[in-house]
């Protein structure tokens, strides 16, 4: 059984952001990062830096699955929920994207779908297998591969701070490391230092979320707007891609 376990420390004045706040600091993010992708050209510097801010996003999303697993009423509706708005988000996540693959809450799906074999598959090679599986099957999503690793080390940590703090620590590197790949033998073509220094800078997105849910989460919802603030997280993904696609129309037609 997936447990999660959210450590509160009394008196404590460094946790004082509940999940909602978080969580609305992680669309905000997330608009920025897309907003670079739309109307900026890759290598600008306003451009890298959105989509670097943006980064913070799908670790701190990634986190709150794993709590909200182990915290949902029904698993099964709370997995319905993100298979309908990954197929709700895919046209407007190809409009402004081109062919990219599939959206981020279809890797978050299957992110969900790692916790549900963790949760109910009790031989420890099948779940092996089927967890892999599932880990590959984000190669032809958003945030590939570096999401579910990320989801499963902190579904095997739950409860365990200093595990949690390591298992982004892990992502991290391994999110510099693929980064590294890219700008070095990625159609930026740079020289090894600067890859190696501009990999390791869009990684702090990453230590971002990773202080953030770890240091200043209070392991607390918001307590009004609850309800709102729940569809609102969904809605917004689809809704805000579609407006951004909207404009970037009406901008071709002046």
């Amino acid at each position: 059984m997936i447990e999660e376990k959210v450590e509160t420390v009394s008196g404590s004045g460094l946790r004082v952001l509940n999940r909602d706040v978080i969580k609305y600091m992680a669309m905000l993010t997330m608009l920025l990062n897309h907003i670079g992708h739309v109307f900026f050209t890759r290598g600008m510097p306003l451009y890298e830096i959105l989509e670097d801010i943006g980064f913070f996003t799908a670790p701190v999303m990634c986190y709150f699955l794993v709590e909200g697993y182990a915290h949902t009423r029904s698993k099964a509706k709370y997995g319905f929920r993100l298979f309908i708005f990954a197929v709700l988000s895919q046209l407007p996540f190809q409009l402004v994207f081109g062919q990219r693959g599939f959206n981020m809450i279809y890797t978050l799906f299957c992110c969900f779908l790692i916790l549900v074999v963790m949760e109910r598959v009790s031989s420890p090679l099948l779940q092996a297998v089927c967890v892999l599986c599932l880990i590959l099957a984000t190669v032809i999503g958003d945030w590939p591969i570096i999401a579910p690793l990320l989801t499963f080390l902190l579904c095997r940590n739950a409860g365990n701070r200093r595990g949690q703090a390591v298992s982004f620590g892990v992502v991290y590197l391994l999110f510099a490391v693929l980064n590294t790949q890219n700008y070095m033998f990625g159609e930026q073509g740079d020289w090894t230092l600067y890859a190696v220094a501009h990999a390791a800078l869009s990684g702090v997105g990453v230590l971002a979320a990773a202080l953030v849910v770890l240091k200043l989460y209070n392991g607390e919802r918001a307590e009004k707007g609850r309800n709102f603030s729940k569809w609102f997280f969904y809605l917004f993904y689809p809704a805000h891609l579609l407006v951004l696609y909207l404009i970037k129309l009406s901008l071709h037609n002046i």
